[in-house]
């Protein structure tokens, strides 16, 4: 079992910035890619980043240049950091895995999700 629980959603402001964190059971991190997606109201949930099982990194068109994803092995921990945020940036924002070392192509590829933290960019 892939236990993976989101935090560090919230309010934020355009053109401000938010680091998201996903805490997996141990040994994930190691061995399986850790996607994020995100789903805004009324849209598919669809795939922001990833970071594989070597450290190869995936970015969406719409984030490229404005997000980054890393993570620390010694936390269990994959972070997601947001700048340059915008309205349409809006949405649930999920971590998850397809229990494989390489990136998913989409959210088919998928077989454990977290639960979701929500960032709402708004004035």
């Amino acid at each position: 079992q892939v236990q993976l629980v989101e935090s560090g959603g919230g309010l934020v402001q355009p053109g401000g910035s938010l680091r998201l964190s996903c805490a997996a059971s141990r040994f994930t991190l190691s061995v399986y890619a850790i996607g994020w997606f995100r789903q805004a109201p009324g849209k598919e949930r669809e795939g922001v980043s990833c970071i594989s099982s070597n450290d190869g990194t995936t970015y969406a068109d719409s984030v490229m240049g404005r997000f980054t994803i890393s993570r620390d092995y010694a936390k269990d921990t994959v972070y997601l950091q947001m700048n340059s945020l915008k309205p349409e940036d809006t949405a649930v924002y999920y971590c998850a895995t397809p229990r494989r070392s390489k990136c998913p192509k989409s959210r088919h590829d998928i077989t454990n999700w977290g639960r979701g933290t929500q960032v709402t960019v708004s004035s």
